[in-house]
């Protein structure tokens, strides 16, 4: 008993959350916490008008800040809209966009926006399904009850007269510990309304990542409309305080943070030290390589390479400072004691062992079995080895049509119909194919392929038969016609049939590939999906029956509540200031890219206040899925507009440093500063500021 109760104590000291520290659910937001420390009263009417004004984009998280569905967001979240809008004569990365009417405003072909309306936790009919079973059948019956949930959710919002048709989704939190169904209004038709130049949006570029003091006008904005093309009416939205936030304030950060590892195992991080993480930057660093070198083959090809190269860039970056961390004896340190005090715990308690006694040796199982199969299902099945956009239609069209001729429990979870709207978007868009780029990364990833499988793996040989990876990619790219929307919708709607009569070189080579890959992809969940859900499951009901949900969840690309306030830090001895000026911009500013200024701001500079707050930084505690999300003041006003964190701040994929870790906006003061002085965008600011009144 007294072991019990020491490790007990141990474990509640190692697993409480950090002052500030936590992506919470807004069904559990800690507002004792808030209250005790800021002493900020959170009501609930604050709780649900935040949620109801934040978005979930591709990748990224918006906020309405008018009445009228006007949206804010960062550039770069805005990447792949800018890219599919641009035209080698009208290059919106380099002259910015501004719609000065409605009438002006320019629909992003593959954007969805999503607002999350309501939960509902479905744990008990989880556990009720997989009661008794074996890991592969456990873990098969989870996504099929999950399915079914979805569709009876989505089924049941078309006959509610007061919601209306709603998307469902299964979410999964504590690592399997609860199990939700999130219901959100999807809204398909997204169109940019503003968007700066490239080089002041990204000012500073890669040399500047992940770091601060910054000086970026990470900001775009777009409007949603409902499906009958009149603006979404949005009464919970976002008041912005162009004052912004002064030094020490507490604020709020709302955001669909993408992904934390902090309740893995450590044999799950030592896989991502020693396995994932190497390979993925051994293969996207010399990627990066190829598109700098083609990038200056000329404008066109530097114009059509940036999206894909800024976006490999910010990864790399990410990717390595995750190395780092896990290489730091400190983290490795402290994950190993809490593991030992929980495993401790748990073996103190007979109810507990039965529960959880090996599920830490059945994950180490699962974790060896991944490391064997890792580099195989990476290129198979995760289309390591058919970099191209080409082939991801390919992909989704044969893989889809298959998919779609059976019961909705019974198809990959991709492909159910939750899940099909997105996918169908996407293939019937009208969005611009590069083939010299596509060749570039088709060559590339098939020369990896080889490589890594080597040149006598039966899936190697049967790809590339005779020809390089360079006449390969040339043949496919060369003959495909799914560059066409007509050409995909059709395939897409005549279904198994018309895919098996398809002579679409790129077709045919998802065709050939999707019997490999879904032999892999069945090994992957029945040697390393079902055990490590199985063994984190048990983990995470032992972790539930000591701590309850007194700490947060790992993030899952849903929304999150975070607070905290805004702070510098101490750097090598040295204070870094939590604010930046403008004027400082310029005297950074080289003329070459990154540090070149757009000779609009040049222009305005006689009439800019060279004082104006730029940037900021925060303690919040924010990871990928955060860029774009609202700074809140305790108002609930928005004071600024996150966009990035310091270097120390990507370890927070794995823990959270109270002392180093910090997140960067965009002060809302430089933001009006551009609208009204450089931009001259009358209408729009008067919108927002009116949204303020």
């Amino acid at each position: 008993m007294k072991a019990l109760v020491r490790a007990l104590a141990l474990l509640a000291i190692g697993g409480a959350a950090h002052a500030d520290e936590g992506m919470w659910t807004v069904d559990n937001f800690p507002t004792r916490a808030v209250k005790e420390k800021y002493g900020v009263d959170i009501s609930q009417a604050w709780l649900d008008k935040v949620r109801l004004a934040t978005t979930r984009i591709s990748g990224c998280t918006g906020s309405f800040i008018s009445p009228d569905g006007l949206m804010l967001t960062n550039h770069h979240c805005s990447w792949a809209c800018v890219s599919q809008l641009s035209t080698p004569e009208n290059d919106l990365w380099e002259k910015g966009f501004l719609a000065r009417t409605r009438a002006e405003e320019r629909r992003c072909p593959t954007q969805q926006v999503e607002v999350l309306v309501g939960m509902e936790d479905v744990t008990p009919k989880i556990n009720a399904v997989t009661r008794g079973l074996d890991d592969t059948a456990a873990n098969t019956a989870t996504k099929q009850e999950l399915t079914r949930l979805e569709q009876a959710c989505e089924e049941a919002s078309k006959k509610d007269k007061k919601t209306g048709e709603l998307a469902c989704e299964a979410v999964e939190l504590y690592q399997g510990g609860q199990h939700f169904i999130y219901r959100y209004q999807r809204h398909e038709d997204a169109r940019l309304v503003f968007a700066p130049e490239q080089p002041i949006a990204g000012f500073g570029g890669d040399p500047d990542n992940f770091q601060f003091p910054r000086w970026c006008l990470d900001m775009s904005v777009l409007r949603v409309y409902t499906k009958d093309g009149k603006p979404l009416r949005t009464p919970n939205f976002l008041r912005v305080n162009f004052d912004g936030p002064q030094e020490n304030q507490p604020v709020f950060v709302s955001g669909h943070p993408g992904s934390t590892e902090r309740l893995l195992t450590v044999e799950e991080l030592k896989t991502l030290r020693n396995s994932f993480l190497p390979f993925w930057l051994q293969r996207n660093s010399e990627l990066r390589g190829r598109y700098i070198q083609f990038a200056k083959g000329g404008e066109e090809q530097n114009r059509i390479t940036q999206d894909s190269l800024i976006s490999v860039e910010n990864s790399i970056k990410v990717r390595r400072k995750e190395l780092d961390a896990l290489l730091d004896d400190r983290l490795m340190a402290a994950k190993a004691q809490e593991e030992q005090e929980l495993r401790a715990a748990v073996n103190a308690d007979p109810s507990l062992r039965a529960i959880a006694g090996t599920a830490w040796d059945d994950m180490a199982k699962a974790q060896a079995a991944y490391r064997d199969m890792l580099v195989a299902h990476t290129m198979i099945e995760n289309n390591g080895a058919f970099n191209s956009v080409l082939y991801t239609h390919a992909r989704n069209i044969v893989r889809g049509t298959a998919e779609r001729e059976k019961p909705n429990t019974e198809r990959l979870r991709e492909y159910t119909d939750a899940a099909l709207p997105p996918v169908v978007q996407r293939l019937k868009a009208k969005t611009p194919v590069y083939p010299d780029l596509e060749r570039l990364k088709f060559s590339y990833s098939t020369e990896r392929m080889r490589e890594w499988l080597g040149p006598d793996d039966e899936l190697v040989r049967k790809v590339l038969g005779a020809e390089s990876p360079d006449s390969l990619a040339a043949k496919l790219v060369n003959g495909s016609k799914l560059a066409d929307p007509e050409v995909r919708t059709r395939l897409w709607e005549g279904g198994s049939a018309a895919v098996a009569a398809s002579d679409d070189p790129m077709i045919v080579l998802a065709r050939s590939v999707d019997p490999a890959a879904r032999a892999i992809r069945k090994r992957y969940e029945d040697e390393v999906e079902a055990p490590t859900r199985n063994a984190s499951e048990r983990i995470a009901r032992a972790r539930f029956r000591i701590r309850g949900t007194s700490t947060y969840p790992d993030a899952t690309f849903t929304l999150r509540l975070n607070y905290g306030s805004v702070q510098g830090w101490t750097e090598k001895g040295e204070p870094v200031q939590p604010f930046t000026q403008l004027g400082r911009l310029f005297e950074r500013a080289t003329g070459q890219d990154p540090f070149r200024v757009p000779q609009t701001w040049i222009a305005a500079r006689p009439q800019l206040d060279l004082t104006t707050r730029y940037n900021l930084s925060t303690n919040s505690d924010i990871t990928g899925g955060n860029s774009g999300s609202p700074l809140i003041d305790a108002r609930g006003d928005l004071v600024g507009l996150m966009f990035d964190g310091n270097i120390h701040s990507i370890a927070g994929s794995y823990w959270f440093d109270t002392q180093l870790n910090r997140a960067v906006a965009v002060h809302p003061a430089i933001i009006q500063e551009a609208l009204t002085k450089v931009y001259k965008a009358d209408a729009l600011y008067a919108e927002i500021s009116g949204a303020k009144k």
